[in-house]
């Protein structure tokens, strides 16, 4: 699949979230979709917050084929978004610490930190102690796992 971003970035968003999902599903089974992984991170940036959580989800399934230690390079950019503009895409980002904490156990003091230090001020009262209580659930499983 050579258009792996365009597919992920196309406007038919109900397509690229299907081919998201085929991809996530995929890669919980299978290294497949690794070799991807840098066109994938690329995406972390994306104006579009749908896109974004696309990115960090895909690469939270991928991390457990990391054995070049790509996700090590990208994860400054992948915590940003522990706090990232939209609500809904931080809360997508500190769900997927959980997986990347299974995958890479190593990097679970990082994650651990990186929830705790969170400033979560900008968020509105409704969404903050959703976000919250995320950051709570992923530090519990992290913790039982460490």
């Amino acid at each position: 699949m050579k258009n792996i971003a365009e597919n992920l970035t196309t406007k038919d968003d109900k397509t690229a979230c299907a081919f998201a999902d085929k991809i996530i599903s995929e890669s919980r089974e299978s290294d497949k979709w690794y070799e991807f992984f840098d066109d994938i991170a690329n995406l972390l940036d994306h104006p579009k917050s749908l896109v974004r959580n696309r990115a960090l989800n895909i690469l939270a399934a991928n991390a457990k084929w990391d054995t070049e230690n790509r996700f090590e390079r990208i994860f400054p950019a992948f915590l940003s978004h522990i706090t990232d503009e939209k609500p809904i895409t931080a809360r997508q980002c500190i769900k997927s610490l959980a997986e990347i904490g299974f995958a890479k156990p190593e990097l679970i003091p990082l994650i651990l930190s990186s929830l705790q230090s969170a400033d979560l001020s900008k968020y509105k009262d409704s969404m903050r102690p959703l976000i919250e209580k995320d950051i709570a659930e992923t530090t519990r499983i992290l913790i039982a796992k460490s």
